[in-house]
């Protein structure tokens, strides 16, 4: 998959999913994150220029954009966000701009929102961890993320007077396959090891989606910008050694020292788990998710 070149000092490209190159004059998507660019890249082909606002390996929940950044938001045709409060840096900016009339398009106004369940969150006063608080990580689940492609091409065609029918249609059978691929590497793995501690709680709709069991997360929150405490890992370690948990994964703003303490108290190995950013030379949704799902299964089996 080649990356669209596209020149620009404010944003990052996101991945072309054609080898042509949209024409002079077409309308411009901004989206806020690489993982959800990627797949509105694939969605429209060259019918719009796509930028990403947020680049690719850097937190989106504590991103902050620069005046240069703002200025650029600003010129979009539609934007293209999460919700839930994933783009916590990027409030005031996005404000401006619905104020300015730019047409928006909010992923999580598509899909069945996950909130955090009974016996998942821990006893910390974080809001994010109250019982029924909205899980903002909808692109860990392929399905969702075909939902959401679905209603995006609705909206371009109102807003924009683009029709992606189309390409639609081809890129939620994608999706529909993708599940299915995923589905079956997870099945590989016995239920009794079904079980994920994450850097954050981050990994939701995956196990939602895949039969997993959710045992905890080093940043016991939705967000990666909460603090660790000393009885908060107290509980993970006792949560890790009762669950018989084989493997912790890490992941963007984990703090390092902080999960090496937990592994060497355990015993148990930590794997690097990409679940905010494409991987290096592949930006795609799909090598994205397979990517997960065989590190997961690679570290469970």
């Amino acid at each position: 998959m080649m990356i669209l070149m596209v020149l620009s000092s404010s944003f990052e490209p996101a991945a072309a999913a054609t080898t042509t190159t949209p024409a002079a004059g077409a309308k411009t998507i901004v989206v806020t994150y690489s993982v959800l660019g990627a797949v509105v890249q694939e969605l429209v082909g060259d019918a719009c220029r796509v930028h990403v606002m947020i680049p690719n390996g850097l937190d989106p929940h504590e991103w902050e954009p620069s005046a240069m950044k703002v200025a650029a938001l600003m010129k979009a045709d539609m934007i293209v966000q999460n919700g839930l409060g994933l783009e916590e840096g990027l409030q005031n900016s996005l404000a401006q701009a619905k104020d300015r009339g730019i047409k928006f398009f909010t992923a999580s106004d598509h899909i069945k929102v996950r909130r955090v369940g009974p016996g998942e969150g821990l006893p910390t006063g974080d809001p994010d961890q109250a019982e029924g608080a909205e899980d903002p990580h909808l692109w860990m689940d392929p399905v969702d993320m075909k939902q959401v492609v679905a209603a995006l091409a609705e909206q371009i065609k109102a807003d924009l007077g683009i029709d992606l029918s189309t390409r639609a249609a081809g890129l939620e059978k994608a999706l529909d396959q993708l599940n299915r691929e995923v589905s079956s590497l997870c099945a590989s793995i016995p239920q009794a090891d079904r079980k994920l501690v994450t850097g954050h709680e981050s990994m939701g709709y995956f196990a939602q989606r895949y039969g997993f069991k959710l045992v905890g997360a080093v940043i016991p929150s939705l967000s990666t910008e909460a603090a660790v405490s000393a009885a908060d890992m107290a509980n993970l370690k006792k949560q890790i050694q009762e669950n018989q948990v084989k493997a912790i994964f890490t992941e963007l703003g984990t703090p390092r020292d902080v999960v090496d303490a937990i592994s060497a108290e355990t015993g148990v190995k930590v794997v690097q788990l990409t679940t905010h950013s494409l991987p290096k030379g592949g930006w795609s949704y799909f090598i994205f998710m397979r990517d997960i799902a065989k590190t997961i299964t690679g570290a469970l089996k």
